[in-house]
């Protein structure tokens, strides 16, 4: 004799309202979007600002997060989740590098102020040439042949600003001795344009760790990631000059964190491009 068999049936109650579910019909619709629009950009960013906002509290003013709400919503927009996940990569190893030996910065006023909760200022600093390529993308300059390029661009100024923030923190927790740039003159931590081996060391291996990131989300390829590498260790350098020889110096005085920062992110994303393009027509020629 054969026996039926009764499937059960999903009955609704009253933990699953047709709200709950509307708000994850559209959260899925939303990620799936290719190629994203500004709609899909907003909502996914929505939820995801909704759900990460006590890890965003620990590195982000309140205006901070407005800002990298900006910068996420731009960002998902021209590059889709990929770019959006290495962004929020970046963020979580640079908070993570903040809140190192934080007590021990503090009393040797070298920590970032607000216990590190970085604001709109500092999120605008960092992210300016990533917004650059990542509307010259949308946009659609250059067309095709030029896309990948704002892409590239756009990795290597975050590889760029977290080796910075890397060297900057992880050197003013554990640098033994650290040294002016310009004329290896032996400085106190924090001093602008300072460098210490430690830091320096940690800088470069979170911008390997970043670009091969991106290389793994297939953002970029292998080739591409060393060429980020290559031009954040040099914007860095440059950074670091500019640091020790003209910040906080008479005539000067509008050069300051947030401006420097504009300065060797853009440095790493045009050196990033610059590059590209140079050993691209070499192997063409």
């Amino acid at each position: 004799m054969v026996v039926p068999v009764i499937r059960a049936q999903a009955t609704p109650t009253s933990t699953t309202s047709p709200i709950i579910g509307l708000g994850l019909r559209l959260a899925e619709s939303s990620f799936l979007v290719s190629p994203p629009t500004w709609q899909s950009a907003v909502l996914s960013n929505l939820i995801i600002f909704f759900l990460g906002y006590p890890l965003l509290v620990l590195g982000l003013s309140l205006q901070g997060i407005g800002a990298a709400f900006l910068l996420g919503t731009l960002t998902w927009r021209a590059f889709g989740h990929t770019g959006f996940l290495l962004v929020a990569t970046y963020f979580l190893l640079g908070t993570g590098a903040t809140k190192v030996k934080m007590a021990q910065k503090e009393a040797q006023g070298v920590a970032e102020k607000k216990k590190g909760r970085r604001g709109p200022g500092s999120v605008i600093g960092s992210s300016a040439a990533g917004c650059v390529c990542a509307f010259l993308s949308i946009l659609g300059v250059g067309g095709k042949a030029f896309s990948h390029l704002w892409v590239l661009g756009f990795v290597a100024s975050f590889c760029t600003k977290l080796s910075d923030t890397i060297s900057s923190e992880i050197g003013k927790a554990y640098g033994k001795t650290t040294y002016l740039v310009t004329t290896f003159k032996i400085v106190p931590r924090g001093t602008e344009g300072a460098v210490s081996v430690e830091g320096t060391l940690a800088g470069l291996l979170a911008s390997i760790l970043l670009a091969f990131a991106g290389c793994w989300m297939g953002v970029i390829k292998v080739p591409e990631a060393l060429i980020c590498v290559v031009a954040s260790q040099i914007a860095n350098l440059g950074e670091s000059v500019i640091g020790a020889s003209l910040q906080d110096k008479e005539g000067f005085r509008w050069l300051n964190n947030d401006a420097v920062n504009v300065i060797n992110i853009s440095m790493g994303s045009i050196l990033a491009v610059l590059i590209q393009q140079i050993l691209l027509q070499k192997w063409c020629a």
